[in-house]
Order: C-alpha cells, then sequence, then structure tokens
C-alpha cells in the first residue's frame, strides 16, 4: 500500500525537474538529465504568487496559535476550577461540537461565514479556525485538573510580584 502511495509523489518530483523536451519524449520514470533545472520551480513559485502563499501561512500560524492558546486555556481554566450553573452544559454542548464530523457543519459555517462577510478574507479564516479547535479544550481541561488547587491559593495568598507594585 505504501508504494502505491509513494509511486506519484515519486513521479512528480522527476517529473518536475525534466525540461519540457523531456517531459514530452521520455517516461514519466525516466530521469531527468540534468538534477539542477530549478527553472520549473522559479517558474511555479512566481506564477503562483507563492511568496503571498507562505507570507499568509505564517500569519494565519501564528495568530491563530497565539489566540487559541489564549482562549482556550481561559476557558478551560474557567470551567475546570469554577462550579457555577451551566458548567456541566457547557462541557457538554463542547463533547458534542468534538464528535459531530466537520464536513457535516461545513454548510452552517460556509453560511455564517457569508452573513459575516468572512469569505475570502484573512481574518475570517483566522475566526474561523480559532472558534473551530475544540479539542484544544479538552486537552487543556486535562491539563488545568492535574495542577492542584493549592497552587491557585498560594498565588493568590502572595498576590502580584513585586516589580508589578513599582511606580515608573
Amino acid at each position: 500500500m505504501s508504494f502505491c502511495a509513494v509511486i506519484p509523489l515519486v513521479s512528480c518530483v522527476i517529473t518536475a525537474f525534466k525540461t519540457d523536451a523531456e517531459y514530452k519524449s521520455t517516461n514519466v520514470m525516466t530521469m531527468p538529465k540534468s538534477w539542477f533545472n530549478l527553472g520549473n520551480f522559479l517558474k511555479a513559485f512566481q506564477k503562483a504568487d507563492m511568496g503571498l502563499a507562505f507570507m499568509n501561512s505564517a500569519i494565519i500560524l501564528v495568530v491563530v496559535l497565539i489566540g487559541s492558546i489564549i482562549i482556550g486555556t481561559q476557558l478551560a481554566y474557567v470551567l475546570d476550577r469554577f462550579k457555577f450553573p451551566g458548567n456541566g452544559l457547557i462541557r457538554n454542548l463542547f463533547t458534542f461540537a468534538a464528535l459531530l464530523p466537520a464536513i457535516a457543519m461545513q454548510v452552517a459555517v460556509y453560511e455564517i461565514m457569508v452573513n459575516l462577510n468572512f469569505v475570502n478574507t484573512l481574518y475570517g479564516y483566522i475566526i474561523m479556525m480559532m472558534g473551530t479547535d475544540v479539542i484544544s479544550i479538552y486537552i487543556f481541561i486535562q491539563y488545568f485538573e492535574n495542577l492542584p488547587v493549592s497552587l491557585d491559593e498560594s498565588a493568590i495568598i502572595d498576590g502580584p510580584p513585586v516589580y508589578w507594585k513599582r511606580k515608573f
């Protein structure tokens, strides 16, 4: 099975290094005459505007990672440490959301994105990615369940660090 999965990838790599004449005259698995033919990569990089694509990917990665961690840790801390009416309901709703297949929610998510004018925007994609990371909340909840409550209590007793009290 792995052989069947790897062969198309190998043929793509081999073909990427061929010139147009080599591509037209040789078999797909025939090795190129020169492995230093990087013109195809430069042409694809320029035509597809890969620089912008890599920059967008980096922005999405950083913003979604930071936003998901901040939102997820705060929500998990509240759900684990504080007992309030509706706590169980919220946890059950997150469990239900985690059990739904992502493909089943795509139409509803798309409709919401259209109504908010978030389609084809970078910030819309970032918000969508931060809002669909349900599993990380359970990971954070399990982390907080393993931290002793006495740690929170000692932080409350100690108060903020001394350098926070300085006047600038």
